[in-house]
């Protein structure tokens, strides 16, 4: 199989790196769908609800998970490591989500409650999945 980096090899293009985004997409899915239902909307029904809530949280892991070698051949290598930089990355991504909250391109505002509870939520699902892939993976 051949392995590609990209960005001076902060993001390996492998079938590892592919799951572990899926893996991170899915559990800021589940952050997003849960807190949506929690104030009263269905995520199976309100799906554009979900997109917008969504989007920004993506745009702002994206970019920092990338730029930090969330997706390097190394991610995965040390739990420590891969818990520190998990939880240090999705503060950073939250910042950037609301931020994008807070503009006219994205539903929502920047309120700071949400933000301690999207770091907290969101950061304790990334990190139990990032721990789980992290043990499987280093066997």
């Amino acid at each position: 199989m051949s392995v590609s980096t990209v960005g001076r090899g902060r993001i390996e293009l492998s079938a590892t790196s592919a799951t572990l985004a899926a893996g991170d997409v899915a559990a800021i899915l589940l952050f997003v769908a849960v807190g949506e239902y929690t104030h009263g909307y269905n995520p199976f029904v309100d799906i554009g609800r979900v997109a917008g809530t969504l989007a920004p949280f993506l745009v702002g892991w994206l970019l920092v998970a990338g730029l930090s070698g969330m997706y390097a051949s190394d991610a995965t290598v040390d739990l420590k490591r891969s818990l520190s930089v998990t939880l240090v990355s999705w503060v950073l991504a939250v910042v950037v989500a609301q931020a994008l909250r807070a503009t006219a391109y994205f539903h929502g505002d920047a309120a700071l409650t949400f933000a301690v509870v999207s770091v907290v939520v969101g950061g304790t699902l990334l990190c139990l999945w990032r721990a789980g892939a992290t043990v499987l993976l280093s066997e």
